[in-house]
C-alpha cells in the first residue's frame, strides 16, 4: 500500500482544515493526515452488556494514538475518532413486540459500520464487541470491507448469587420464574441475577459467537473468556491488539484471509462441542455470505455432514448454562475456551492450519498459549465428554422442506423415546397469543403437546424474534408438572432456551410454508433417527392441497398478505418484510431476497 508522506494537500482537498484540526485535537502527527486511516469502534446499546465497551475503546484508542505519535513511528497512519453502533437488548425486550428489532440490530450494525469503514477509508480497525447480534454485524461489515481488522470481546458478566441458597444466578434464572405467582421471589431473583456489567455469562448466543469469532481467526483466543471487568482487557489485551493490528497492516492480512471455508468449518465444529446457541445457524450463513461464499450449505457444510458430525463425531465438552451448571467465568478459571479448542485439535476434529489475526496459525497460536488440560468438571475430554453427541441438530421432513430447522439437543430435558417425540399440535398464530395462554390458562397445556408458534419468521413478524419468554415459562411449567411440552416455530430461540424447542422452520408461515397448514390436534413427530419433523396429516397429498388452497384464499382476501402477519409500521420493519432472506441464508436483509455476494469466491 502507498504510504507516501509527500502527497500534496491540494491533491486531496477533503483532507484540509478539518483534518488538520482533528489531528491537532487528538495530538497526532500532522504529517500523517494524507496517509491511510486507522481507528477503533465499539458496540453500544441500552443494557449491561455494553457498559464496559467505551472504557476499552478509549484505552485502545489512546494506545493507537501513542503508537502513531511517537518519534520514528513504525505505524504512520491517520487516526480517526472512535465510532459506536447501537443495538436492542434482547434480555429487556423478550416477550414484547419490540423484540422484532433484535435480529434487525445485526443488520443495522452492519450498515452503520459499513458506512463508517467505507467513508473513513479505514485501512486498519480494532472492534470491541458486546451482546450477541452486534458482533456478527460487526464481523460481516469487516469482511465486506476486507481491510486489516481485529475483534475483541468486551467480555461476559459475572454470575449473581441467590442470597438464600447461595446458588449462582444469571438472566435465565429470572426468566424461568416468569410464570411464578410468588412476586417477592421473582423480584429478589431479578435483583440478584445480573450484578455488575458484561454480556450474558452462560453458553448462550453471545459466548457461542465470541468463540466462533475466535476460531475463525478474527479474535485472539485468550481474549474470549475473561469477564468484562477483568483488568487484563485494558492492562494487557489492549496493547496486544494494537501490536497484532500493526502486523496485519504491514503484511496486508485481511479478514477474508482468515475467515475461509476451513476456518468456518472449524468454528461450526467447536459450536457443536460447546453446546452452542441455535442462533449460530443464522449467524454462520451470514458470516459466510460476507466472506464471499454464495451458500453456507453448498459451500461450507451440508446438512447431512452437519448432522453426521454432531450425531456421531463431536461430543459436548463443557458443563455450562443453560443445559449445565457453569458459566463462561468458570470456563475462564479452568483455562479458557482455548482449552476446549486445543482438546478438539488434539483429537484431529478441527484443522490447525488456518491463519489467525495473531499472525500465527490456529495450531501455533494454541502452542504459544499452552492451554491447561481439561479439568473434567467444567471442561471435558473428547473420549470422556459431558454429553456424547454434539449440541445441535438440523431437521428436514415435511414441515422443514428447507431442511434447516434447528434443535438444540444439548438442551433437551425429556420427551424423546428412542429418539422420537410424538405429540399433538397446539396452534398459536403469534407469540403474543401463546404468552396470553401461558399466563391465563397454563393448565390447558398437556403432556406431549407440541406448541406451534407461526407468522413470527423473518418476513412474518417481521424480524424473527426469539422466544426466550415463552420457552422459559414452558420449561418452568414442565418441571413443575413433570410433563413434556415441545415448541416449534418459524421464529428463533435465545441461546438461553432449553427444552424440546425447534426453530427456523422453513419455509416460514408468511410464505405459505407447511407450518402454516398445521391444524389443532394434528400429529407432530420429531424423529432424530431420521432427523425429521413431520406432520402426519400433511403426508396425505389431498389434505395438503386442500389446506394450501384454504390458506391461499385467506391471503387473496387480505390483499396478498396473510392477516396473521405482524404489522410493519416502521421503515426498518418494512425493509425486513420486503428484503429478508430465509433463515437458511441467515435471515438478513438483501435486495430481491437474493443473497448479495461481493467478489464471490
Amino acid at each position: 500500500m502507498n504510504r507516501n508522506k509527500s502527497v500534496l494537500i491540494d491533491k486531496n482537498p477533503g483532507r484540509n482544515a478539518q483534518t488538520f484540526g482533528i489531528a491537532r485535537e487528538l495530538n497526532t502527527n500532522l504529517n500523517f493526515i494524507h496517509n491511510h486511516s486507522v481507528g477503533v469502534l465499539g458496540n453500544k446499546g441500552d443494557s449491561q452488556c455494553y457498559l464496559g465497551v467505551e472504557g476499552k475503546v478509549k484505552v485502545i484508542h489512546e494506545i493507537l494514538r501513542q503508537r502513531i505519535g511517537k518519534k520514528n513511528s513504525d505505524f504512520e497512519m491517520r487516526l480517526v475518532q472512535p465510532e459506536y453502533t447501537i443495538a436492542t437488548s434482547d434480555g429487556m425486550r423478550n416477550g414484547t413486540k419490540e423484540m422484532r428489532y433484535s435480529l434487525i440490530g445485526r443488520e443495522v450494525t452492519n450498515d452503520a459500520i459499513c458506512e463508517h469503514l467505507s467513508a473513513s477509508g479505514l485501512e486498519g480497525v480494532i472492534a470491541v464487541v458486546a451482546c450477541d447480534k452486534p458482533p456478527v454485524g460487526t464481523l460481516s461489515a469487516l469482511l465486506e470491507h476486507n481491510r486489516p481488522a481485529i475483534i475483541m470481546s468486551d467480555g461476559t458478566i459475572r454470575p449473581g448469587k441467590d442470597s438464600v441458597t447461595n446458588e449462582p444466578l444469571d438472566i435465565i434464572s429470572s426468566f424461568q420464574l416468569a410464570g411464578s405467582n410468588d412476586e417477592n421471589l421473582k423480584k429478589r431473583i431479578a435483583c440478584e441475577s445480573c450484578p455488575g456489567y458484561g454480556s450474558c455469562g452462560g453458553m448462550f448466543t453471545y459466548n457461542t459467537m465470541q468463540t466462533f469469532i475466535g476460531v475463525v481467526g478474527m479474535q485472539p483466543l485468550h481474549m474470549v473468556s475473561p469477564p468484562s471487568d477483568d483488568k487484563r482487557r485494558t492492562n494487557e489485551f489492549a496493547k496486544e491488539l494494537v501490536d497484532f493490528l500493526v502486523e496485519m497492516v504491514k503484511n496486508n492480512i485481511t479478514p477474508r484471509d482468515l475467515v475461509t471455508k476451513q476456518s468456518i468449518r472449524n468454528a461450526m465444529i467447536v459450536s457443536m462441542a460447546i453446546g452452542g446457541s441455535t442462533n449460530v445457524m443464522l449467524h454462520a450463513p451470514e458470516i459466510a455470505r460476507a466472506a464471499g461464499y454464495k451458500n453456507f450449505f453448498d459451500d461450507i457444510m451440508s446438512m447431512e455432514e452437519f448432522n453426521h458430525l454432531s450425531q456421531n463425531i463431536v461430543p459436548v465438552l463443557i458443563d455450562a448454562r443453560p443445559f449445565g451448571k457453569y458459566s463462561m467465568v468458570d470456563i475462564d478459571d479452568k483455562g479458557g475456551i482455548q482449552v476446549v479448542i486445543n482438546t478438539l485439535l488434539k483429537a484431529n476434529l478441527i484443522n490447525g492450519d488456518t491463519l489467525t489475526c495473531t499472525g500465527d496459525t490456529l495450531s501455533n497460536q494454541l502452542n504459544k498459549l499452552n492451554p491447561k488440560d481439561p479439568d473434567h468438571v467444567v471442561i471435558y475430554e473428547v473420549n470422556s465428554p459431558f454429553k456424547k453427541t454434539g449440541g445441535l441438530r438440523l431437521l428436514g421432513g415435511n414441515l422443514s422442506t428447507d431442511k434447516t430447522a434447528i434443535l438444540k439437543l444439548a438442551g433437551v430435558e425429556g420427551g424423546l423415546e428412542k429418539n422420537i417425540f410424538n405429540g399433538k399440535a397446539k396452534i398459536f398464530n403469534g407469540e403474543k397469543k401463546l404468552l396470553e395462554a401461558l399466563d391465563q390458562s397454563p393448565n390447558d397445556f398437556k403432556n406431549f403437546d407440541m406448541i406451534v408458534v407461526r407468522y413470527e419468521g423473518p418476513i412474518g413478524a417481521p424480524g424473527m424474534p426469539e422466544m426466550l419468554d415463552p420457552t422459559s415459562r414452558i420449561t418452568a411449567l414442565c418441571r413443575e408438572k413433570n410433563i413434556v411440552v415441545g415448541l416449534m416455530t418459524d421464529a428463533r430461540f435465545s441461546g438461553g432456551s432449553v427444552g424440546l424447542v425447534i426453530g427456523h422452520i422453513g419455509p416460514e408461515a408468511a410464505l405459505g410454508g407447511p407450518i402454516a397448514l398445521i391444524k389443532e390436534g394434528d400429529n407432530i413427530i420429531v424423529d432424530l433417527n431420521k432427523n425429521e419433523i413431520n406432520c402426519e396429516q400433511l403426508l396425505d397429498h389431498a389434505v395438503f392441497e386442500k389446506r394450501k388452497i384454504e390458506w391461499e384464499e385467506e391471503v387473496n382476501a387480505n390483499n396478498g398478505i396473510h392477516p396473521c402477519l405482524g404489522e410493519a409500521d416502521t421503515r426498518l420493519l418494512a425493509r425486513m418484510r420486503h428484503l429478508a432472506v430465509p433463515a437458511s441464508s441467515g435471515a438478513g436483509m438483501h435486495p430481491n431476497r437474493k443473497v448479495w455476494v461481493s467478489n464471490p469466491r
